[in-house]
């Protein structure tokens, strides 16, 4: 095979990107990557999931030491935030896991290039991918038996509020905040915005969500997004439901804005405004247009079960194509894609993808709420139990919250699992393999859990189904 022809060139090293590309290694394909950065993992690690984990665990146990710890008898000076080495801390971790790709693509032997990938037409051995950007020494294109698309999401901007990286900033900057703000307001009500306004109200700013519809967190359960905001409302934060930014100036030090809502309008200051609207796929630039690459309505581009978009040998996966844009459905998408291409019916159930808010408390959910279940005319039962009656929540001192259980009336099949509270992320583990299974809350319920622990919720709401619970 001749040296730029391989059997899959991935465009886009995220999660979907580069766990396709070990896994195509793995079952003995060669392999390369085309990716932008410096460094692997896309958007999810170098500016998403991860750094802003790291600043939510900082900003958790900066509070806590501030707030809570006399509570268990830990008697210390008030602490002092010292957000530069709280920043250089997420960098490590980040620096630490890009690194560990980079370790992988070596053992695997995937080459990695750092340019921007172009689809152009078929030549000898499959499709040329132009390369843009690239470096001296490298080829000015690549052919792939197979190329594949993977270049995630980027946020969503809104065109009366111009991102401006200082005072109107995206998901992206407000991560690397080097002060912490006075008065962060948050437009959109999603997870993103609920999770860096934690961030920052944690350490000291004032925070206010800006959300246009009646609730936060649209597309979770009622009752669980309610738990949460009041959660959230009890820590400081301030909404603004149903309600939008009309009008907005510069002003010294930040911006005025018009908030107006079913009560009127009333005007906001702020040194930093957050537009945590959602995030958009990123098509642009990619060639698709030139080689007729179909598009849906939404503007994600169209596949097949097997990945394949309009034109054969070119496939695409994760924030590019419908669902739910995670970085975990991305990663199941990659090995889902490889497996099929080998003969394999692996496939992704999108109805079946757990979604979480590292808020605190944490909100984790997967299936259908009652209102999808009320919306579609399905019959359903309800257990829950409340993380007040755990033993293992009060030995935390995080007694906030609940777990919501869903089943079909007639044989326990669980239909939904919907989790507030301390360790939410964790949780939510067990209901995923029981619905991957068809499993009921019989099932849960005929499982040993160990005492004392949060699982022992799970199990409790699943007995509440059927009236059985022993301590609720």
């Amino acid at each position: 095979m001749a040296e730029n022809i391989f059997d899959l060139v991935v465009i886009g090293g995220g999660p979907g990107g580069y766990v396709a590309a070990i896994r195509a290694a793995q079952l003995g394909e060669r392999v390369v990557v085309v990716e932008q950065r410096a460094t692997l993992g896309g958007v999810c690690l170098n500016e998403g999931c991860i750094p802003s984990k790291a600043l939510l665990d900082s900003s958790e146990y900066f509070s806590l030491a501030r707030d809570e710890f006399a509570g268990y008898g830990i008697d210390i000076e008030a602490p002092r935030l010292n957000l530069a080495r709280m920043q250089e801390r997420k960098a490590e971790v980040v620096t630490k896991l890009t690194g560990g790709i980079a370790l992988l693509f070596k053992k695997h032997k995937i080459k990695h290039i750092q340019a921007r990938g172009i689809l152009g037409g078929t030549g000898e051995g499959g499709r040329r991918v132009q390369l843009v950007d690239a470096a001296d020494g490298l080829p000015a294109e690549l052919v792939g038996r197979k190329v594949l698309l993977a270049t995630g999401g980027q946020p969503l901007g809104l065109s009366e509020l111009p991102f401006d990286g200082q005072r109107i900033v995206d998901s992206t900057a407000a991560l690397a905040f080097t002060e912490v703000p006075e008065h962060l307001v948050v437009i959109g009500g999603g997870f993103i915005g609920l999770e860096l306004g934690s961030v920052w109200r944690r350490l000291g700013a004032q925070v206010t969500v800006v959300e246009m519809l009646p609730h936060i967190l649209p597309q979770i359960d009622r009752k669980i997004a309610a738990t949460l905001q009041r959660a959230l409302h009890k820590q400081g934060f301030k909404f603004h439901l149903q309600s939008k930014i009309t009008a907005w100036k510069e002003a010294e030090g930040g911006i005025k804005a018009t908030v107006t809502g079913p009560k009127g309008a009333d005007e906001l200051s702020c040194d930093k405004l957050l537009v945590a609207i959602g995030r958009k796929p990123v098509t642009a630039g990619l060639g698709l247009e030139d080689i007729g690459v179909a598009l849906t309505a939404a503007g994600r581009v169209q596949v097949d079960a097997d990945y394949q978009t309009s034109v054969a040998g070119v496939y695409a996966l994760g924030d590019l194509i419908d669902g739910p844009p995670l970085a975990h459905k991305a990663m199941e998408e990659g090995v889902a894609f490889v497996e099929r291409q080998h003969g394999r019916q692996t496939r992704v159930d999108l109805e079946l993808i757990p979604g979480v808010v590292y808020t605190m408390p944490e909100v984790a959910t997967i299936g259908k709420t009652e209102e999808q279940l009320q919306g579609a005319g399905t019959d359903y039962t309800v257990g829950k139990f409340a993380f007040l009656a755990s033993g293992r929540a009060h030995c935390l001192a995080a007694t906030e919250g609940l777990v919501k259980v869903l089943a079909a009336p007639v044989d326990g099949r669980v239909l939904g699992v919907h989790i507030v509270g301390p360790r939410a992320s964790e949780l939510i583990a067990e209901a995923t393999a029981v619905m991957s299974f068809s499993g009921s809350v019989q099932d849960i319920a005929a499982t040993v859990h160990a005492h004392p622990t949060l699982a022992e919720a799970f199990k409790e709401a699943a007995l509440a189904v059927e009236k059985a619970a022993i301590h609720g």
